[in-house]
């Protein structure tokens, strides 16, 4: 299990994000050089109903160690049995609680940033996993519903209800994920806690990292979209934010090698087709003008043929 307080800072991870984050890209990122992941989130009410589907998504492959387990729901006692759950059958390094996504099918339901707007619940929920597991409880939430600064009181909830770190999505539920990541008034949440505090949203490069580090005080961050198809993220930031070292982007013949390592890893996965890795592939060669006929054969993709033959047309 991970103590958050003595974890090599600063702290570098993979973000959790739904249907992105699974088996196959933890592996790939993890290759590449990412200390810590956060895989996607999984329903609480479904963990409890033992749906096999979705205990799938939350078993452990010991090459994606340290690895942090997120959850979602809205009643605590069924978030709270969840989480022993999860800790029972597959020992994940820490429990994440959902308190942030704005998706429309998520919020409707109670949950993940609609919790922002009832924080009594949103501490019950927190020390009721608190009291089922033994692993750290940390939670992901954003800067508020449509006011970037009810987070500087959400914060004191979360810490109070017992979380032992947070996570802060630099933007509103109002917001989604259009407009700018506000890494100042993660900031000024910052002033409102003494838990670790990790910076999330925009940070697409190493100087962003640095950027979103200055401005939040954070003790580390996530990266999520950042990291599509740029797996190398992660050990490029680390270095330069430990000694400003500047690392090389990868070749176009690592991309491709690292696009045919994902596609095998998903297969070995799902049963051979590459149809739900068509959402992760285009990303490897996204910026690159001259490569936009194999992005558009990319989001067509089915198998590991076809990939190999559109690799070679394009090298």
């Amino acid at each position: 299990m991970i103590d958050w307080k003595t974890f090599p800072h600063p702290i570098v991870a993979l973000s959790p994000m739904a249907d992105m984050t699974d088996l196959p890209f933890c592996l790939i990122c993890k290759e590449r050089g990412v200390s810590l992941v956060f895989r996607e989130m999984v329903s609480s009410e479904a963990v409890v109903r033992k749906n096999a589907k979705t205990l799938e998504m939350a078993r452990i492959d010991k090459r994606e160690r340290p690895l942090i387990q997120q959850i979602f729901g809205a009643d605590p006692a069924v978030m709270a049995e969840a989480a022993r759950i999860i800790e029972e059958e597959f020992q994940p390094d820490g429990i994440d609680i959902n308190m942030g996504c704005p998706v429309h099918n998520i919020v409707s339901n109670f949950n993940g940033a609609f919790l922002m707007k009832e924080p009594e619940r949103a501490g019950s929920i927190i020390r009721s996993v608190k009291a089922a597991v033994r692993a750290p409880v940390s939670v992901k939430t954003r800067l508020g519903w449509d006011d970037d600064t009810e987070i500087t009181e959400f914060v004191k909830v979360i810490e109070n209800a017992g979380a032992d770190l947070v996570s802060i999505h630099a933007r509103t539920k109002k917001q989604g994920y259009s407009g700018k990541a506000n890494w100042v008034m993660v900031g000024e949440a910052r002033k409102n806690t003494k838990l670790p505090l990790l910076v999330n949203g925009d940070i697409a490069s190493p100087e962003l990292a640095k950027d979103a580090m200055e401005r939040s005080s954070a003790d580390g961050l996530l990266i999520g979209r950042g990291a599509l198809g740029n797996p190398w993220i992660f050990h490029r930031v680390e270095a330069y934010l430990k000694n400003g070292t500047l690392l090389p982007e990868p070749t176009m013949e690592e991309r491709f090698t690292v696009m045919k390592s994902h596609a095998e890893y998903h297969a070995k996965r799902y049963g051979g087709s590459l149809v739900k890795l068509r959402k992760h592939l285009p990303w490897y060669v996204k910026g690159f003008p001259h490569l936009k006929p194999m992005k558009e054969k990319l989001v067509r993709i089915s198998t590991i043929e076809e990939l190999d033959s559109i690799i070679k047309e394009s090298l």
